[in-house]
């Protein structure tokens, strides 16, 4: 039987390292990183983001994990973030993907499932 792409991501644990990871490169990632320094000087608030993340890559992986935050677009609203930021965030995505030595076919679903978002998150 096939692992799901929970499992090949490395559960909950791995992916958990994974969304410290890409909080990192999102700080920075000369595109997006003024989106996220205003993050460090509320930590507990960080805290927060990263656990939404866990959940909602988890959860779209096929885990266990529930995505108790807000919809895609709530979040975003205001935010006004271009096609630009968009891409610039995937491409982190994939590139810590990549760094953990995520298959291609495994990025690739995580891509589709984080584009298929684009609409609720580009300008908000």
């Amino acid at each position: 039987m096939e692992k799901s792409l929970y499992e090949k991501l490395g559960g909950a644990q791995k992916i958990k390292t994974i969304v410290d990871d890409i909080v990192e490169a999102h700080l920075d990632n000369p595109v997006i990183g003024a989106r996220f320094m205003p993050y460090l000087e509320r930590p507990e608030y960080v805290g927060q983001v990263k656990q939404h993340m866990c959940d909602l890559l988890g959860n779209g992986a096929g885990g266990p994990e529930e995505y108790t935050g807000r919809d895609m677009e709530t979040t975003h609203q205001g935010m006004n973030i271009s096609e630009e930021e968009f891409t610039a965030a995937l491409d982190d995505i994939l590139m810590v993907l990549d760094d953990h030595g995520i298959a291609n076919q495994d990025k690739n679903e995580v891509l589709g499932m984080l584009y298929s978002m684009k609409d609720e998150v580009i300008r908000q």
